[in-house]
């Protein structure tokens, strides 16, 4: 999708002089700002400014454009940002299917700043995504092809680069999505490190691959126990920015992302009904593959290397079983009570190797546990942390980044649960608090690197479209995991 930015003057008369297939107003709950171009849509109740509400009038005296959609955007005192992004991405996928190829969105009356130029740019990226890729026939239907976002005759010299920052981050995290979604069958950990590859090479970043050999030559124990079952091999992807002058001694974040590209539970394994979603468990994976793309593009000042450990989990005959014990790269021996607990130990030694290659803060993000999904639902993603300065910085980035997050607890009583007599940690706690759990066993293998965990089961994928978003993989978090790296201080 093309994208750009206008600056039309004198204010006030953007809107009308915009030409387009269709421009986009925005209006607020009962504020009827534009009640005196169209009374009777106001008059007859059908334009309320309700959020995510679209009224579409066609050839409009006064316009230029051959359409105008009227866009609620809800109560202004609770709009945002995240509410301009959904709302731009509501309209452009509204308008699909009814001829509009080119769009204006008009922006004015204090919402025409930087954030929302990214907000916008973001939202109209996100919402032209389509999960459709392997379908032979697919709908014939005209989606938006440009969008020109007018700025309400704001001058501001940083809305070029919001523009830049906002299209880089929207198609890192399609990037993100387009890996996602790929069937089990044609993702394989060997497939997903050629995807990886192709990304890091085509932005100038250094890329390397261990392979299952190599893996055993470091003793990452934890990792290969997970891949023995599967006539795939494993692989971790180790992709690496650095910036053209970093300072010495300089922090180096280290972004981990689970990718078991299908997870059938191995030997404990999970029941039929809803398990073909397995092919999302790389979803972690793929949002560092993505992040590292837009960090290639948008050239933070620390050096960031993102760590992609990728495995299939399947039940074959030299599948690990429930009361092995492996060791990890870091030398902890591990009991594997359930098999289907195989995210935290591929990540294990992802995280001990990104320690051994210099990283002095670590995130991590991975469909670990459906204990998330429990307690947070669908709507944020959970947070544990080792260490509060990290956090309140990657806080800050996702807030500014609109993806919700929540500080989960991770109190050293969660460690009773992982106790075990026959290894240094057992790999499940039990049934209750299994997300702590989950993270507590993270938390020994960080060890006193700054680190944050976040647990993406309920935010990674979409069961059901959303105005907004089609069916299937969000991108979270590649926005936060960017702009933890740019506001770096």
């Amino acid at each position: 999708m093309d994208v750009r930015l206008t600056r039309p003057a004198p204010a006030g008369t953007e809107a009308a002089g915009l030409d387009a297939d269709a421009i986009v107003l925005v209006d607020f709950d009962s504020a009827r700002r534009f009640a005196d171009k169209f009374p009777a849509v106001y008059e007859s109740g059908e334009a309320t400014g309700e959020f995510l509400s679209f009224t579409l009038l066609h050839n409009a005296p006064g316009f230029a454009a051959k359409r105008v959609l009227l866009a609620g955007a809800g109560k202004r005192e609770k709009f945002d940002a995240a509410a301009l992004r959904k709302l731009a991405g509501a309209a452009v996928r509204h308008l699909k299917g009814k001829g509009v190829r080119s769009l204006a969105f008009a922006l004015d009356d204090g919402i025409n700043g930087a954030e929302h130029v990214e907000a916008v740019a973001r939202g109209v990226i996100l919402a032209a995504w389509e999960p459709d890729r392997l379908k032979s026939r697919k709908e014939e239907k005209s989606a938006v092809a440009s969008v020109t976002i007018a700025v309400g005759g704001n001058q501001d010299s940083t809305l070029e680069a919001a523009l830049e920052h906002g299209r880089v981050i929207a198609e890192a995290a399609n990037v993100a999505r387009d890996i996602a979604v790929e069937p089990p069958n044609l993702l394989t950990p060997t497939t997903m490190a050629e995807a990886a590859r192709k990304v890091a090479e085509a932005n100038g970043l250094a890329f390397d691959l261990l392979d299952e050999s190599r893996m055993r030559q470091l003793g990452m124990g934890a990792l290969l126990g997970v891949a023995q079952g599967s006539v795939e091999p494993p692989a971790l992807m180790v992709i690496s920015y650095k910036p053209a002058q970093a300072a010495s001694g300089a922090a180096h974040l280290g972004l981990v992302g689970k990718g078991v590209t299908f997870d059938t539970g191995g030997i404990s394994i999970k029941p039929a009904e809803g398990m073909e979603k397995m092919k999302y468990d790389m979803a972690g994976g793929a949002a560092v593959i993505g992040a590292m793309q837009a960090i290639a593009k948008l050239k933070p000042s620390i050096p960031v290397t993102g760590f992609i450990p990728a495995v299939e989990n399947m039940p074959g005959g030299k599948a690990q079983r429930p009361g092995d014990i492996v060791t990890s790269l870091s030398g902890k021996t591990i009991e594997i009570l359930n098999t289907d607990a195989e995210g935290r130990l591929i990540l294990a030694d992802a995280i001990a190797y990104a320690k051994q290659l210099g990283c002095t803060h670590l995130v991590d993000a991975a469909t670990l546990t459906g204990a998330i999904v429990v307690a947070l639902g669908y709507v944020s993603t959970g947070v544990f942390t080792n260490d509060e300065q990290l956090t309140e910085r990657f806080l800050h980035a996702s807030k500014d980044a609109g993806e919700k997050m929540w500080r989960m607890p991770l109190d050293d009583d969660y460690m009773e649960q992982l106790k075990t007599v026959y290894a240094d940690i057992q790999n499940i706690g039990g049934r209750w608090g299994g997300a702590c759990t989950a993270a507590m066993f993270l938390k020994e293998f960080a060890g006193e690197t700054p680190w944050v965990h976040l647990d993406i089961a309920g935010t990674a994928w979409l069961d059901d479209p959303k105005p907004w978003m089609a069916k299937g993989p969000t991108g979270i978090p590649v926005a936060s995991f960017v702009n933890l790296a740019l506001n770096w201080k």
